[in-house]
């Protein structure tokens, strides 16, 4: 009979599998799901040059935030960067690199890569400045784009309940991006509010099957970062 790993890990030696220069994928709408104690260890093991795909780069103060702050990010590919100021500066004053992506279209992309596509054909841009630099391609006599697949190093996510095997389970909304991202990254993290033995999690309640898991962390306490929301 097989045994299932063990994938709990401390959160510092997680991290730490991680290398200056990596793309890493951020899940989170906002507060809900947001990996807000993995971003803050990222932070302080001053993980330099990173590319960040996340929906948004949070408000000032939160997330994404204290990677702007530490001037540890290169890159950002997001939806939207409004409501942090910071983030905002630092791209119009070309301290950072900003690829903005319609929201659909980001989801796509982030699926795309985890079901093993090299990308994704759409009309949505293509005649704007968004198509700049971009294939078009012409179907059924109409120009549509070729959206790349989006795929990264390390995805860092949240869940509300694993297992000691990493099946996941997420609350609510909270569930996001996270799933895709997981099936998306080479090395993929989840903290976890509740980490349960093997057989915890009923089939059904599984949202994120354990093989796209590598690493599960306990959160032993959650920060008022996680407050923003109430849920």
């Amino acid at each position: 009979m097989t045994t299932l790993p063990d994938k709990t890990s401390e959160m510092e030696q997680a991290v730490a599998e991680i290398r200056d220069g990596a793309t890493v994928m951020l899940g989170g709408f906002g507060v809900p799901g947001t990996p807000f104690a993995l971003i803050r260890e990222l932070v302080r093991q001053g993980k330099r040059d990173l590319t960040v795909i996340k929906n948004d780069a949070n408000e000032q103060g939160l997330g994404v935030d204290h990677l702007l702050a530490a001037g540890l990010l290169r890159k950002l590919i997001t939806t939207h960067i409004g409501l942090n100021p910071r983030a905002v500066a630092m791209l119009n004053a070309g301290e950072i690199e900003v690829e903005f992506c319609a929201q659909g279209i980001l989801a796509e992309r982030i699926r795309a890569s985890g079901a093993g596509l090299s990308g994704i054909l759409t009309d949505i841009g293509a005649e704007t400045e968004l198509a700049a630099g971009k294939q078009i391609v012409s179907v059924d006599g109409r120009p549509v784009l070729l959206e790349r697949a989006l795929r990264a190093d390390v995805a860092l996510i949240h869940a509300d309940k694993a297992d000691r095997f990493g099946n996941l389970a997420y609350a609510a909304t909270a569930r996001n991006f996270n799933p895709m991202m997981a099936m998306a990254a080479d090395l993929v993290i989840v903290e976890a509010e509740h980490v349960l033995p093997l057989g915890g999690l009923a089939p059904d309640q599984i949202h994120t099957p354990g093989p796209f898991v590598d690493r599960v962390v306990h959160l032993q306490s959650i920060s008022e970062e996680y407050g923003v929301v109430q849920r």
